[in-house]
């Protein structure tokens, strides 16, 4: 490509013209970095959505046809760049500087708000006063390698191996790497990673091995003259061994997260020492050349992974996909865990399905009363927030405890139940994907008629359960209890005359976020051995003996997470309406459970005085209400499950296919199970 115009209408001919010419303006200017920052500007191509190859043929053509230029640009660069320090970028730009996560988001937020300056003595200085945009090292690899070979000889600029002398490239090279050793070695030897990985309990840590081996290694390169090692050196070779060793040390901590649980803070201690020993294999081949060849090519490559790791240190995106994509793996493999219970595979297992959510109606179309009766209590909004959030939470925990079913609940469960069974599929076909879609189309129709007859079960009760309870309190104690509620129960269920998508889509973040809560609950209590602490307690052993003790900690293990994400899905629903109350705003909840319950009310409330209109905008809203509560809270899950497990979301359009193909094969599998033959699909 050709260079454009800066702002400034200066092109490459011009600029060395102004700077390079027998005025020799460039060396009123030698210690700052505005010149190579404008020439880099000149050189830097803008507002392209696909980066171009960027050539330098001009700026080669203007050095080879003027000396003068050529030797002010050398003597230039070499000024700004002598002695500068730059094993800070090597060892800190793009790694985890501290195991705790919000630290180091925020730090890095704050930095590309007001970025860091380093001292001027510094490389990591003049490159964040040179290469300053996102994109640079993109173009920069663009770049033909012969050109920037050309440009490193035409320039005179020495290799990487000329000295071993203090702040030479070599010893800041070999410093960084002692550096990154030493850091890796620190952090794996934490009681808190070493716990991970119970295997390498009785054998020779790599991470102190390589640090004696890279000690031999480095006092080898600066004795000698030549300042490099061969590719068959043993020292070298020994190293690369260890280097090796250590990634899996970490490689299996991470996947003994499955077995021991993992923190958050353990989780960024093993991305960082991972990152480290990333960033160690990157920079050990530079200590090793051949005999004849190699020294001008390792002085580029170490350029640009300067100028790349500069660049990149401010990262916020990269920093939270790494974080959290092995703790969102792990809670969704909990919550894949539990949604297996909710994918019905035959017909007893439909007929179950609809009797638990049956019993979840009925406890819900209590829940919709008491709400009622909490709503005619004279207290602050603080206190109707606490009152309903304990409504919600006690009625959840009832249904889960009882072994019945909240037909939204299961979304978020079964969302990661399919996203592993692609999983599995992708690994099974490698090279078969329509084999593993088909297979994934028909698990998805079990999925969605497991769906259907719960959503069905927990409506169908809801409403004679409610319309029932608030009958009976009118007989017996001469109260209508929804009398003067009744038009808002029955109208709040209209999606045209009221927000009830909105607060139908929050309901469904809520349900998301309920599943996040017992994935998370689960792994940290694994983490902790929580269900072994219980189990050998000595005062719960000696009170209720040890069997007793095993069945608690058991019962624990089953049920606390669920517990748990049971209570904080009632406190979210609970206090929703007063914090919009609040904040001024329209907010509130909208479950279709709860909505059926309310219809039930609202119909008895008005004595059964209402238009067809209302009765049918209430009808059509639940339905309204259970497909937004639905489409939100599985769509995340899926979108966290996706994200969990490394799978493009461009697998989306097949799967859609293949669902949709199935559909018009079996429209009937995806509501009703086969009741000619059970089979196990």
């Amino acid at each position: 490509m050709k260079f454009r115009k800066t702002k400034a209408a200066i092109t490459l001919p011009e600029f060395f013209k102004l700077n390079f010419d027998e005025n020799s303006l460039w060396e009123y200017k030698a210690d700052e970095t505005d010149l190579l920052s404008d020439l880099v500007a000149i050189i830097r191509p803008r507002g392209y959505k696909v980066m171009p190859s960027v050539d330098l043929t001009e700026l080669l053509q203007i050095l080879q046809g003027n000396a003068q230029y050529c030797t002010g640009l050398s003597l230039y660069l070499k000024g700004i760049l002598k002695n500068k320090k730059f094993s800070h970028i090597l060892t800190d730009a793009g790694i985890l500087t501290d195991a705790v996560f919000f630290f180091e988001v925020r730090k890095r937020m704050f930095a590309k708000l007001i970025p860091d300056q380093p001292q001027k003595d510094t490389l990591e200085y003049v490159l964040n006063q040179v290469f300053y945009v996102r994109t640079d090292p993109q173009w920069i690899e663009t770049i033909p390698k012969e050109q920037l070979e050309q440009m490193f000889d035409m320039l005179k600029f020495r290799s990487l191996y000329a000295s071993t002398e203090s702040r030479s490239p070599l010893a800041e090279l070999i410093f960084a790497m002692e550096v990154l050793i030493h850091r890796i070695a620190g952090r794996a030897l934490e009681s808190e990673v070493i716990q991970m990985v119970p295997e390498y309990e009785n054998l020779e840590s790599p991470f102190l091995a390589i640090q004696k081996e890279f000690g031999t290694v480095s006092d080898k390169l600066l004795e000698q003259n030549r300042n490099y090692v061969s590719p068959n050196d043993i020292g070298y070779r020994q190293i690369l061994v260890l280097r090796s060793q250590c990634a899996d040390y970490v490689k299996l901590a991470f996947k003994n997260s499955a077995k021991h649980g993992i923190s958050l803070r353990v989780n960024q201690s093993l991305l960082r020492i991972r990152q480290q020993l990333e960033r160690l294999a990157v920079l050990l081949p530079l200590i090793v050349i051949d005999e004849t060849e190699g020294a001008k090519k390792d002085s580029i490559d170490l350029a640009v992974k300067l100028i790349t790791y500069n660049c990149d240190k401010n990262n916020v995106r990269k920093l939270i996909n790494e974080s959290t994509q092995l703790l969102s793996y792990e809670i969704t493999q909990h919550t894949a865990d539990t949604g297996e219970h909710y994918i019905t595979k035959d017909r007893k297992e439909y007929f179950r399905m609809f009797w638990n959510a049956s019993g979840g109606g009925i406890i819900v179309g209590i829940l919709c009363i008491i709400k009622v009766f909490l709503s005619k209590m004279d207290t602050s909004a603080f206190g109707h927030a606490f009152f309903y959030s304990m409504n919600y939470a006690m009625g959840f925990i009832a249904i889960y405890v009882l072994g019945f079913t909240l037909a939204t609940k299961q979304p978020a469960m079964t969302a990661a139940a399919l996203v592993r069974a692609l999983e599995k599929g992708r690994k099974k076909h490698h090279s078969g994907e329509v084999e593993n879609h088909e297979a994934f189309a028909e698990f998805f129709a079990r999925v969605f008629r497991s769906q259907f007859i719960a959503f069905v079960g927990n409506v169908i009760m809801a409403f004679p359960v409610a319309l029932l309870g608030i009958w009976a309190i009118d007989m017996i104690f001469n109260y209508n209890l929804a009398l003067t509620k009744w038009y808002h129960l029955i109208e709040d269920l209209n999606p045209i005359e009221s927000p009830a998508i909105l607060h139908a889509a929050i309901a469904g973040v809520f349900l998301f976020l309920s599943g996040i809560i017992a994935g998370s609950v689960a792994n940290r209590d694994k983490y902790r051995h929580v269900y072994y602490r219980i189990q050998e307690h000595p005062l719960l052993k000696k009170s209720f003996g040890r069997v007793k003790a095993q069945k608690l900690a058991k019962l624990f293990e089953s049920k606390w997470a669920g517990i748990v994400s049971n209570f904080w899905f009632g406190v979210f629903m609970g206090t929703t309406a007063s914090i919009g109350f609040f904040l001024g705003l329209d907010l509130d909840v909208r479950h279709i459970t709860f909505a059926s319950g309310n219809l039930a009310l609202g119909l008895y409330g008005a004595n059964y005085n209402v238009s067809t209109d209302m009765i049918v905008w209430g009808v059509f809203g639940i339905g309204i209400i259970g497909l937004v509560n639905f489409m939100v809270s599985f769509g995340l899950s899926m979108g966290l499950a996706f994200r969990s497990r490394n799978i493009p979301l461009t697998e989306l359009g097949p799967i859609a296919k293949a669902i949709w193909k199935y559909f018009k094969q079996k429209p009937g599998s995806f509501f009703f199970p086969n009741f000619r033959a059970q089979t196990k699909e």
